[in-house]
């Protein structure tokens, strides 16, 4: 799948699809790319999902961000690899539903 041009971007606020996905996750640690990410999400991720604080799940906790609420929901916490285009995802240690 290629990432859409700006011009067919359909940007999604909702991130359940992703949250499910990640809960059917039976692996530890994981990397996924922004375009199996999307593929997840049936949309395109906004820009600032190229900045890395878009996706710690642990930065500025009092601050709610959709996409770190469904990762968290669902037990793992997210980092952007430094590649820019990828992102890994790590079960938290204290989470129990695993």
């Amino acid at each position: 799948m290629t990432r859409p041009s700006p011009h067919e971007r359909t940007i999604v606020n909702d991130y359940d699809a992703l949250r499910d996905y990640l809960m059917r996750q039976k692996q530890a640690e994981f990397v996924l790319t922004f375009e199996q990410i999307e593929e997840i999400i049936g949309a395109a991720l906004p820009r600032a999902a190229n900045r890395a604080s878009w996706w710690d799940s642990l930065r500025s906790p009092d601050i709610q961000m959709p996409q770190r609420e469904a990762c968290l929901a669902a037990g793992f916490v997210a980092t952007r690899m430094p590649d820019g285009q990828s992102v890994r995802f790590r079960k938290r240690k204290n989470d129990r539903r695993r």
